[in-house]
């Protein structure tokens, strides 16, 4: 009985104990934090801008590195989206994948 307690015991001990980290090229929980935090800055800057359409253009980090994807109205609105990511804390590099469609009439 004490070794299946035992048993039982150092199975949850694995389970706490490797979930440190969190998906996929992720480092860990603390970096997860932090590239969620630069995201939530990324999106506030869109939405507080009047250049930037924040709903039309997605954000995404990955440890400090912010990929741009969505649509922009015009070649201006593209890189000023990227500029205002590069400015945010914590930012390594910016990929804008954001494609310009002009509003259609």
């Amino acid at each position: 009985m004490k070794k299946i307690l035992l048993a039982a015991m150092l199975g949850w001990l694995s389970v706490f104990t490797t979930g440190c980290a969190v998906s996929s090229g992720q480092e860990s929980t603390g970096q997860y934090v932090d590239d969620a935090t630069i995201t939530a800055r990324v999106k506030s800057r869109f939405a507080e801008d009047q250049a930037v359409a924040a709903t039309r253009i997605s954000v995404e980090t990955l440890k400090g590195v912010v990929q741009l994807s969505g649509f922009a109205t015009s070649e201006t609105e593209r890189q000023r989206a990227a500029q205002l990511a590069a400015g945010v804390p914590g930012v390594k590099s910016v990929q804008n994948a954001v494609q310009v469609r002009p509003p259609q009439s």
